[in-house]
């Protein structure tokens, strides 16, 4: 498995920065790995979608949990992607302090490659953390 983690220091409030991130149909716009989003079902605060990654443009089934201004926790259900991915809230004085964290690895014969993508996905959640900051503190 590939853990990464990024944090990011948003000058904001939780409400504020869950406003953003809770908005999912939205992640193409700040998460470049993502390239379309689908959801299947929603009940309550679970949410089943099928996404279209940039990686070979292959389809992954996730189940989303979202806890409201704590956590987004998507788990890959069925597809290249194996594992999770947690976004989470930590209020800090005045701040919030965002942070993602995967724990994934490629499925099947893939799994092989798995190290070759950690950078990649790594940088791709860097810029993804860049671009939510800026759209919360513009």
């Amino acid at each position: 498995m590939a853990i990464i983690v990024v944090q990011v220091e948003v000058n904001s409030t939780a409400g504020k920065v869950w406003e953003v991130i809770s908005d999912i149909d939205n992640e193409p716009r700040f998460w470049k790995g993502t390239k379309e989003v689908k959801t299947l079902s929603k009940e309550g605060n679970v949410i089943k979608r099928e996404i279209t990654i940039a990686f070979r443009d292959q389809k992954c089934l996730q189940e989303i949990q979202l806890k409201p201004e704590e956590e987004i926790k998507a788990t890959f259900t069925k597809g290249i992607l194996d594992g999770t991915k947690i976004i989470t809230l930590i209020p800090k004085n005045n701040t919030v302090i965002l942070e993602t964290k995967w724990d994934i690895k490629l499925s099947g014969k893939m799994n092989m490659f798995t190290a070759i993508i950690k950078n990649h996905i790594k940088s791709g959640t860097e810029q993804a953390m860049k671009s939510i900051k800026e759209e919360i503190e513009k």
